[in-house]
């Protein structure tokens, strides 16, 4: 969700205001996803390389997250399930604590499962999950080539969840930035031009109709016609 800084700007304001911003977008994409069957969504929050702003700004979205959090948890009427990928160092209690309330709120939620990727890094997931199969292995609990893709995904931040269809990057920035790396892997990428506050749930129906248009072939020839 990119681009809430020079939303702000772009409008001579605080960037903590573009930010605010993009929590208001946040509720209208749920609502299109839900509507349109989406059975997950992930919304990359804040990942591990965002610690390095400054110091007011991380205080600002930390409370922003926290309001979302709970925001979001108020559609369990709608069957909604919150759930938390990241890591709990750094962050601050009542973030946590907002978190695991939001979770055990939303935990019988059927309709679809919304993953805050919050204090989120790629390549920290993967290097926890090697380190925990090194761990296994030195214990005599795994062999090391019973190690497979299998084997590797267990030992992921989430290991239910399913892999990444359609991930979407607003701002006109075409990278990934860390996010979910492993489940990217046969990803379908849109990168959108529009500032991440100005996106809204009829864009993200227009993009799915664009992914459902798109041939799937995970590395297999084509079925002839």
């Amino acid at each position: 969700m990119d681009g809430n800084g020079r939303w702000a700007t772009a409008r001579g304001l605080p960037r903590i205001k573009g930010h605010e911003a993009g929590v208001r977008a946040v509720r209208s994409v749920l609502d299109a996803a839900l509507d349109e069957g989406v059975g997950h969504l992930s919304l990359f929050v804040f990942s591990t390389e965002n610690w390095r702003r400054p110091e007011a700004e991380v205080v600002g979205l930390m409370q922003l997250a926290a309001d979302s959090i709970r925001s979001v948890a108020d559609y369990t009427d709608r069957g909604l399930r919150l759930r938390w990928c990241g890591a709990q160092e750094g962050l601050a209690p009542h973030v946590v604590e907002a978190l695991g309330e939001a979770e055990l709120r939303t935990r019988h939620g059927r309709s679809m499962t919304v993953v805050f990727c919050l204090n989120y890094g790629g390549r920290a997931e993967i290097t926890k999950a090697a380190a925990a199969l090194a761990r296994a292995t030195l214990a005599g609990q795994l062999e090391p080539d019973a190690v497979d893709e299998q084997v590797f995904a267990r030992h992921l931040l989430l290991p239910d969840l399913p892999d990444v269809d359609m991930l979407v990057r607003t701002s006109g920035e075409q990278r990934i930035s860390n996010f979910l790396l492993w489940q990217s892997a046969y990803a379908e990428f849109f990168f959108v031009e529009t500032l991440w506050p100005d996106f809204t749930g009829d864009q993200l129906r227009l993009l799915i109709q664009a992914f459902s248009a798109r041939k799937r072939r995970f590395g297999a020839v084509p079925e002839a016609p």
